[in-house]
């Protein structure tokens, strides 16, 4: 399915996305807090909330953290009241782009976020030009070597929708996306711990970056993660790290 660089790019991704801790507690914080106003502060019975706070644990986040915001959310404590948009867009070579934000002021953030696109190259759309081209799902990769019959085996015992080897040897496992915690942690007790794992939106296809063109849509995609007001970035690109 996947080119000869899939397994450099999950590494140079993991890597990327461990430079940008200090981002990381504000995010979840606002992630948990949206999470529990829109489906309550069980995470029983609210599978968006608890993957939230199995996301904030991953990272150490402190316990109390987590339950302050989960108050914020349900109203027990003051907080801010975030408001949930999505920006579609172009990268470098019509690369697709999407743009997930949690803001108390839409107007700033919709700026912040046409200013970014229009500075390093890329194009901001309409709603809708590029989303089709994402499925939400969650998605584990796994190292190159992994069995592949026997996880593909417990992939699908636990209720997984789908298994793929790519060329280089790695091993992607799709879930539902309010599945993924059980199904990790399903492969977790079977002996396969995944490199890297998350709910996402997953692009259909993709589009490889070579050349020039990887240093210019780096620099997009890392201004637009940079803003205060955005969670994730995703994206068709695959770059070219050779």
């Amino acid at each position: 399915m996947a080119g000869h660089s899939k397994w450099a790019n999950i590494q140079h991704r993991k890597g990327r996305q461990d430079a940008k801790r200090g981002q990381i507690f504000t995010r979840l914080i606002k992630e948990i807090t949206v999470a529990a106003k829109n489906g309550g502060g069980d995470p029983g019975m609210n599978p968006r909330l608890r993957l939230a706070i199995d996301k904030a644990k991953a990272e150490s986040m402190p316990k109390d953290n987590i339950e302050n915001a989960i108050k914020r959310g349900t109203g027990q404590l003051d907080g801010v009241d975030y408001i949930e948009t999505r920006y579609e867009g172009y990268g470098i070579g019509g690369t697709a782009i999407m743009v997930d934000c949690l803001t108390d002021n839409r107007t700033r953030t919709v700026a912040d976020v046409r200013h970014a696109f229009a500075k390093y190259g890329g194009n901001m759309g309409t709603d809708g030009c590029v989303s089709f081209q994402f499925k939400h799902c969650g998605y584990l990769i796994f190292a190159p070597g992994t069995n592949e019959d026997a996880l593909m085996d417990a992939a699908l015992e636990a209720g997984a929708d789908d298994v793929v080897t790519n060329d280089d040897g790695s091993i992607e496992v799709i879930t539902p996306p309010y599945e993924f915690v059980t199904i990790k942690e399903a492969l977790e007790a079977a002996g396969f711990k995944a490199e890297m794992g998350e709910v996402t939106m997953k692009p259909q296809s993709e589009t490889e970056v070579t050349g020039d063109d990887v240093a210019k849509m780096q620099k997009l995609l890392d201004a637009l993660e940079s803003l205060d007001d955005v969670q994730e970035v995703y994206t068709t690109a695959v770059m070219d790290e050779e």
